[in-house]
């Protein structure tokens, strides 16, 4: 009986038990759902608290935007090298930008180096600026992106300023130039060995001497920073030199560029043209003997050198590579005595075969030569301060004038000429030419296109001169008009005579007027048409002034 009584309370026991676990496991539950809403009620509302965010940032950058793109300004903040263009238009930038860099690139840069001190000008450096790039690059900032990319440049360049470098160009060969000269002024520069020929026709080679020259590339990074500092009203470059080491004399090289063979003149007919002769140069002792020179250390070396001539000059090649007469002029000498004379038949030898290539300048002067009695000169009439004079070359100014008539009507064109002081008796005044060692001359050059001759003729006291050359389509007649303008007229002067009694006089020279004169030239062509007329000189000549010996 207690047996079924303890069982049965056991069995209640287990119910009560299980009822309680039960009502544990709902309250159990209950609190896991409670907090998980919660939980995702809040996640819910931080999820509408960004939403709400977000469209207000892309409303507000929407806006932003909008009233940015439709600006027609660049963002403020932004600088083109150190130059605010905040606000400007692309025209009124690059104006800004330009005028500023003009202003700067107008500075002189000063050079220096220990004492000395150069200068240059941006302009020699080539130097070259995009502007209208630059300017296009700041224009782009805050429009080149995305809508948040680009309002994120905005709010930058506000906050932080945002600075485009420019970039001041120059041109590297110019400035190597620029930096060669630049060596040459140095104090303490490298020099090359060097070579020049004297006048005593010696080759004379100076020795190298060690020293510095500019780090071009060094030169290049300090320079640009210059170039493209806006600041800097007074650009100054220190100079960045290197240690250079002189080159050693080369004698080969300098006898390579030395050492000329001669060159035989010679022609053809067909077609007719003229290849000159040419002296050559070589060194008067033998290579092995200048570098043995050379051992002995020294600041300077002279090599004696030697002309080597062709066997056949230009003056000595035919005639037939002449083969038209383009002009020829002629004047008397026949009251003239045997010193007179034998000085212009000498000047007309030495002008006879005389070879002028085109673009060539002929000097009467060095033709001839100077008037010595050595070379052959005779003491003859001259002209000297309005006096008669007896001059060792007297005449040769016959041949000179002759020849100038023979060149004006060759048309070939007149470099110098003077006219005498006194008109000459042997050529219309105006159409004389004056020459002088050491003084006047008289100067043509070959404006043709091939080579000229000049051939002369004494015979019968007659001095002629002929051009010849190759006559063109294009030669035109000449008339040359030399025109009387006025007369000068002569005074009386007196001069007191000792050897002449008070009272008596006598005429020491007579008095005869001096005369000023205009000279025209006028070309014709083949038909008779005038083509050309030109004024080739205006001249005066003095009056021989009366002079009356009186005593006293």
């Amino acid at each position: 009986m207690n047996k079924l009584i303890t069982s049965s309370t056991d069995e209640k026991t287990d119910e009560i038990d299980e009822i309680l676990q039960d009502a544990e496991n709902i309250i159990l539950a209950s609190n896991g759902d409670t907090k998980k809403h919660i939980r995702n009620k809040g996640l819910i509302i931080f999820a509408i608290v960004i939403a709400i965010l977000a469209i207000l940032l892309l409303a507000f950058s929407t806006v932003f935007a909008l009233i940015n793109i439709n600006s027609n300004k660049i963002m403020n903040g932004v600088f083109i090298q150190g130059i605010d263009v905040s606000g400007l238009t692309t025209d009124e930038a690059k104006e800004k930008v330009s005028n500023i860099v003009n202003k700067h690139l107008a500075c002189k840069i000063v050079v220096k180096h220990d004492d000395f001190e150069g200068v240059f000008m941006p302009e020699q450096l080539g130097v070259t600026f995009d502007a209208d790039s630059v300017i296009n690059r700041s224009y782009t900032v805050g429009r080149d992106g995305n809508i948040f990319e680009n309002n994120y440049s905005i709010l930058n360049c506000l906050l932080n300023n945002y600075n485009i470098s420019t970039n001041i160009n120059f041109d590297d060969e110019f400035l190597s130039s620029v930096i060669s000269e630049i060596n040459k002024l140095l104090p303490d520069k490298v020099v090359n060995p060097d070579y020049y020929i004297d006048d005593d026709n010696n080759l004379i080679i100076t020795a190298g001497k060690d020293g510095v020259i500019v780090d071009e590339q060094e030169f290049k990074k300090e320079l640009s920073k210059l170039l493209n500092d806006f600041d800097n009203d007074e650009p100054t470059l220190v100079a960045p030199v290197k240690n250079a080491v002189a080159n050693k004399i080369d004698l080969d090289e300098i006898y390579k560029n030395i050492y000329k063979a001669p060159v035989d003149a010679s022609y053809t007919v067909d077609p007719y043209v003229v290849y000159p002769s040419s002296n050559g140069v070589d060194f008067k002792i033998s290579l092995d003997e200048a570098k043995e020179m050379l051992k002995t250390e020294q600041d300077e070396y002279s090599i004696p050198l030697k002309t080597l001539y062709p066997n056949v000059t230009t003056n000595q090649i035919g005639n037939e590579a002449f083969p038209d007469m383009l002009s020829s002029f002629s004047t008397s000498y026949t009251s003239s005595g045997y010193n007179r004379s034998t000085n212009i038949e000498l000047a007309a030898k030495k002008l006879d075969g005389y070879v002028l290539m085109p673009g060539e300048t002929a000097s009467y002067n060095q033709i001839v030569g100077q008037r010595t009695k050595t070379a052959g000169f005779k003491e003859g009439a001259a002209y000297s301060n309005g006096k008669v004079v007896q001059e060792v070359g007297g005449g040769i100014c016959q041949v000179s004038s002759t020849l100038y008539n023979a060149v004006l009507y060759a048309n070939l064109e007149i470099v110098e000429r003077y006219n005498h002081g006194f008109a000459p008796s042997y050529v219309k005044p105006g159409l004389d030419a004056t020459v002088s060692w050491g003084g006047p001359d008289f100067k043509f050059k070959n404006n043709r296109d091939y080579p000229i001759r000049i051939r002369t003729n004494t015979s019968g006291k007659k001095v002629r001169i002929y051009i010849y050359g190759l006559k063109t389509d294009n030669d035109y007649k000449v008339v040359l008009d030399a025109q009387y303008v006025s007369s000068v007229p002569f005074t009386t002067t007196y001069q007191k005579d000792s050897s002449l009694a008070s009272g008596q006089s006598k005429v020491i020279q007579s008095g005869s007027n001096g005369c000023k004169t205009v000279t025209y030239k006028y070309l014709y062509d083949k038909n008779g048409t005038l083509v050309s007329s030109e004024c080739l000189s205006r001249d005066t000549y003095n009056p021989h002034n009366k002079i009356i010996a009186v005593g006293y």
